[in-house]
């Protein structure tokens, strides 16, 4: 069983795109997404559209949860990100029904996904859509032990846009410290998946994870970073009065 995992699209068409043809060249069973399909990005009804197609299984994340709500928390950027893409929700592409059908989609999304020893969430397998797991809260051992208290064993995440996998030795391994490959074992992990539309790890390339539950010696955690149309993503955002420049700038940095 090979499953692509795939989170924090935020509206990124092209990115988005170009990780699912890249999904089929991996001989994949079932994608997941683990949550924020829509905020920031330009295209959020388009994102949503290939999502409920393609997506197995989708979680709640925080800018979802945001659209259908009063967003928490938000800086001044996301927050009128976030009130253009419910207007662009109700007054999107496509029939009445379609428009309904993304509505109906969004808000019956679940804030997390178990099964067995494998859970998946959006932000922390302590609050599924909300809490972040910054790579240097490995420095703070017990917040570490309580978060891998509410873990069986897996727990696959995104919502900080970084990638890469926290042990109960309070390491953080990057991927490109493990040759994007890395074989989980017997001891508990919190895997950060990355983000397909908005990576902050100083990579622009569009980043995802391909999990090997079958693989020999253990489930293998294999990320992949996918070139796209950069330019044409931060062109539509820079296109529109209600979407901050900074969020096209940002996308070309990889931050």
């Amino acid at each position: 069983m090979k499953r692509a995992l795939i989170s924090d699209i935020h509206g990124n068409l092209e990115a988005l795109q170009a990780v699912l043809a890249d999904i089929q060249t991996q001989l994949v069973d079932e994608i997941y997404c683990l949550g924020d399909i829509i905020g920031y990005g330009p295209n959020p009804c388009e994102c949503l559209d290939l999502v409920m197609r393609r997506s197995k299984v989708t979680i709640l994340g925080n800018h979802d949860q945001a659209a259908l709500f009063d967003p928490d928390g938000f800086n001044p950027m996301a927050l009128q990100a976030i009130y253009w893409t419910r207007d662009q929700l109700d007054n999107g592409p496509g029939s009445t029904a379609q428009v309904n059908g993304r509505w109906d989609f969004l808000g019956e999304l679940p804030r997390f996904h178990d099964e067995g020893t494998y859970k998946f969430v959006h932000g922390s397998p302590r609050d599924p859509t909300n809490e972040y797991v910054f790579p240097e809260y490995i420095f703070d051992q017990r917040r570490m032990e309580i978060l891998f208290g509410k873990v069986t064993q897996y727990c696959f995440m995104g919502h900080t846009h970084l990638p890469g996998v926290f042990t109960t030795g309070c390491d953080f391994v990057q991927p490109d410290e493990c040759d994007y490959n890395f074989q989980l074992g017997n001891e508990k992990a919190l895997v950060n998946v990355g983000s397909v539309g908005q990576p902050r790890d100083e990579d622009p390339r569009a980043c995802y994870v391909v999990l090997d539950m079958d693989h020999q010696g253990g489930p293998l955690v294999s990320y992949r970073r996918v070139e796209y149309d950069i330019e044409q993503t931060a062109n539509k955002i820079y296109a529109e009065a209600d979407l901050s420049d900074q969020l096209g700038d940002r996308l070309k940095h990889g931050r």
